[in-house]
Parts: structure tokens; C-alpha cells; sequence
């Protein structure tokens, strides 16, 4: 190892955590160095995750929308729509591109801050050095270091899953000929917009989620009305599944499997079930990008999941090494990594001691329906006070939902059963993600449900569902005219 070249802050990853870093560093008048890991520059969310799923959850949206159309004075010919898969992922590799070098790589220029390629580890206190890529031999060292390598895709532990091929959310966006079919095993966030994508191109889906409903970490509600929608959709959801064995199935009854479809073997309600496809895909969760970076040579320790222990101001057990984003586990959003990387910079450098209220950050499902919750569920505050104020109601009253007639999903309003404070709000509907925002504000600021009601909500939106599930505390609304106050 030469004589390392010198930072005030050093880097190990290259996502929304490193570069809201820098960021934070260049405004203090410090250098900064990174090396980009893994991914190419961006991390998870421009490369593989929020950016290309999302272009290609509005190109199946564009797709499915004539069978969708629920106006009796449209007509459609009965022509299907066709989607060039390839030519879709070429949009969305042009459209990656352009965010990789406009908030990336002309961002790290602006800041000068040095990027280095390869797979880099820590191998003395704060001091990277590149093992492995571009520019393998080089080393870096600074005052501080962060260690922010972000997750991978994790595959559950089913027996014979290992030896069957499978696509991943990263991987699939590397597959130009679609199967006709394929079969899905989870049923997070990854798996639904990945489900619904696949779905809306052609590709005949089916669910497998462990649990017994979709979205099992949030409001038991959301995940009930989304598997309905699915349904309705023509998406097969089947939940509760104690999975037994994946395999590819003998070609002509041979002893020798050859991959040419997946079978999943599963048990439902004690009955044994074989679901078989043309493909699998695994979208189980995530995990931490922890091994192999030299942490226990600096004395850093992972917890029992493999994320890197940190305290509530993002210092690993090396006290001059932090640590921000999915390697530290949830919420594994690129919003929440920035914040880390922001705060972890802000603690090192200059002991601000600031820390992140998780309760009060929402989560965003971007389906269709869309899905979005922020603080305390129904059976978490009844697990916590022994009883609940709630209050829910349907899309399908609101008026904006009735003139369009886009009706499915609700909302739910969760409130202290003594201050009225709102503790937590769980939505599906249309335009969630953006709805989700009025009530993150009530639940960080401690708003009451009278200060929702007394405030005036344009007329006709979908936002006034909010103000509904409020005003449901106080008045029956179902005799509620369009604006009562």
C-alpha cells in the first residue's frame, strides 16, 4: 500500500448517503474523496431502483390504460396495446444516464470532490484503499471516514432456491426478451411495482408472499385493499405460503432438471400447492453491502442482520467512522440515506448531535392504486395504549374520486384517544405519494384533527380525503355535503 493521499472526509460508497455528504462537507469548506462501490455512481435509487421503476410503472400505466378506461362515452378498439420491452429499457437506460450525470457526476465535479473506482476497504482506522477495480492500488485517508455501501437484493433461505435461476429488481432490467410468465416470491413494495410492471407489459403475474397479506409492515388495511386491486387487475395474489422448494422442472420427465420455467413448492393452509412459470423473480427485501469492507479490521461492528451498528447520531463503535443509509438498515429509502449522510457529516465535523425521528417518515408505495403511510398503525397504538382512536374512510366518497371514477383505496386516520394529536395517517388511492406530505407535517408537528378540519382544502381533490377521515371524528359523513367545515 503506497502513502495514502490525504481528505478531511473519506467516503466508501457512492449513493444518496455519500453525496448528501459531500454536500454538507463542501458548505464546511472540507475535501472530500469517495470510492464508488459497487453500483455505478448514484448507488440503488438512479441505477436500480426509484428511477427506472418508476419511469417504467408510468410506460405500464400508458400501456394499460384503454383497459382501463372507465368512461362508458370512450371507446377503444380491440386491438391490444404492444410495449417493446426492449425499446423500454432503452428509455430507461437514456433516462438513468442523464440523472447519473446531472445529479452524480456533475454534482461530485461542482463539490471537487475526488471519485475513485473499484471495490474499496477500510484498512486502517480511516484510511480506504482500492482492492479491486479501475483504479485498484489507490489509497485514500481522512479525518473522518463514512461508510455508506448501501444493500444488495437478499434471497430467503428456500431449499433449492440456489440452483434455479432468478431475477432480481436489479437484474431484470438487464433482460431484453420478457417470459410470458413468471411467478413471484414476496410481497414488499419491490415486489407489487415490479408485479404491476410486469403485469402491464404483457407478462401473466402471480404473487407469493410468506405473510398473510402484502405490505405486512404497514397498516393491515392498505395491504388488504392492494391485494384486492391486484386482483381486480387480473394479478394473482396468494398469501400465506410456507414455501417448501424451488425448482426447475425435468425436461420430458428426465432425472436431470433443465431451467426451462421454475416450479415453487409451497404449502397453504396445511393443502400442498406446486405454482409454476416460465421464470422466477425474488423481491424478498434487502441486504446490508457490510462484508468484505474491511470493518472489523477498524473496529466496526454489524449487528445480528449484518447493518453496521451506529448510534442515534450515525457513529459506528470507531468513534471517528459513521455510517448512513441501507447499511444501517431501515427505512431503506434514498430520502432518509441523504439525511443520514447530512447528519453524519454535521456530527463528525461539527458535534451538532443531530439525530432523524423515524416515526415521522413516511413510506411510498408507487403502484397503481399508490400506496403511502406515515407514523403509528391501529395495532400499534392499540398494542401501546390498549385501545384507538381511528377513523377510515373510502375513495370511493370522496367527490374528486366519484368525478373521475377512480374510486379505489381510503384513508385512515390514527389520534391520541386523549389529545387529538394525529399519530398516524395510511392511505391507498390515487396520488398517495403526494397526499402522504399534508400528513407527515401533522404527525412531525403534533397537528390535531380539528387543525386539519379547520383548514380550507381546495375543492375537488383527492387531498380532502384527509380532511374527511378527520372530519369523521366529528360528524357522521355520509350527511356531509361536498364543503362542510
Amino acid at each position: 500500500m503506497g502513502e495514502p493521499t490525504e481528505y478531511d472526509l473519506v467516503i466508501l460508497g457512492g449513493g444518496a448517503a455519500s453525496f448528501a455528504a459531500i454536500t454538507e462537507a463542501s458548505d464546511r469548506g472540507l475535501s472530500t474523496a469517495l470510492v464508488n462501490t459497487g453500483l455505478p455512481l448514484g448507488g440503488t435509487c438512479v441505477n436500480v431502483g426509484c428511477v427506472p421503476s418508476k419511469h417504467l410503472l408510468a410506460l405500464g400505466e400508458s400501456a394499460f390504460a384503454p383497459q382501463d378506461n372507465p368512461f362508458d362515452a370512450v371507446r377503444y378498439s380491440d386491438d391490444e396495446p404492444t410495449v417493446e420491452w426492449s425499446a423500454a429499457l432503452d428509455g430507461t437506460n437514456a433516462l438513468v444516464e442523464q440523472f447519473r450525470q446531472s445529479n452524480y457526476v456533475d454534482v461530485a465535479d461542482h463539490f471537487e470532490t475526488d471519485i475513485y473506482e473499484g471495490y474499496g476497504e477500510l484498512v486502517d482506522d480511516t484510511t480506504i484503499e482500492v482492492v479491486d477495480g479501475a483504479d485498484e492500488g489507490a489509497c485514500i485517508t481522512g479525518n473522518k471516514a463514512l461508510v455508506a455501501t448501501g444493500s444488495s437484493p437478499w434471497a430467503p433461505p428456500i431449499d433449492g432456491l440456489d440452483d434455479v435461476d432468478y431475477y432480481t429488481s436489479e437484474t431484470i432490467l438487464e433482460e431484453r426478451d420478457l417470459p410470458e410468465s413468471i411467478v413471484i416470491i414476496g410481497g414488499g413494495y419491490i415486489a407489487l411495482e415490479w408485479g404491476q410492471i410486469l403485469h402491464r407489459v404483457g407478462v401473466e403475474v402471480t404473487i407469493l408472499q410468506r405473510s398473510e397479506r402484502v405490505l405486512s409492515a404497514m397498516e393491515g388495511q392498505l395491504g388488504r385493499e392492494m391485494q384486492r386491486a391486484f386482483e381486480e387487475e387480473g394479478i394473482e395474489v396468494v398469501a400465506g405460503n410456507d414455501f417448501q422448494r424451488a425448482r426447475a422442472p425435468a425436461a420430458d420427465g428426465g432425472a436431470e432438471a433443465i431451467q426451462s420455467g421454475v416450479a415453487v413448492e409451497t404449502t397453504l393452509d396445511g393443502t400442498k400447492r406446486t405454482v409454476t412459470a416460465d421464470a422466477l423473480f425474488v423481491a424478498t427485501g434487502v441486504q446490508p453491502n457490510s462484508k468484505g469492507i474491511g470493518l472489523e479490521t477498524v473496529g466496526v461492528e454489524t449487528n445480528d442482520d449484518g447493518t453496521i451498528h451506529v448510534d442515534e447520531h450515525f457513529q459506528t463503535t470507531n468513534p471517528d467512522v459513521y455510517a448512513a443509509g441501507d447499511v444501517i438498515g431501515e427505512p431503506e429509502l434514498e430520502t432518509v440515506a441523504a439525511k443520514e449522510g447530512n447528519h453524519a457529516v454535521k456530527n463528525s465535523f461539527g458535534d451538532e448531535g443531530v439525530s432523524i425521528d423515524y416515526d415521522s417518515v413516511p413510506a411510498v408505495v408507487f403502484t397503481s392504486p399508490e400506496v403511502a403511510s406515515v407514523g403509528t398503525t391501529e395495532l400499534e397504538y392499540m398494542d401501546k395504549h390498549g385501545t384507538c382512536s381511528c377513523r377510515t374512510v373510502q375513495m370511493e366518497d370522496v367527490p374528486r374520486a366519484k368525478a373521475v371514477k377512480n374510486t379505489d383505496g381510503l384513508v385512515q386516520v390514527v389520534k391520541h384517544h386523549e389529545t387529538d394529536e394525529i399519530v398516524g395517517v395510511h392511505i391507498v388511492g390515487p396520488r398517495a405519494a403526494d397526499m402522504i406530505m399534508e400528513a407527515t407535517l401533522a404527525v412531525k408537528f403534533g397537528l390535531t384533527v380539528d387543525d386539519i378540519i379547520d383548514t380550507v382544502h381546495p375543492f375537488p381533490t383527492f387531498s380532502e380525503a384527509f380532511k374527511h377521515a378527520c372530519q369523521a371524528f366529528r360528524r357522521d359523513t355520509s350527511t356531509m355535503s361536498c364543503c362542510v367545515e
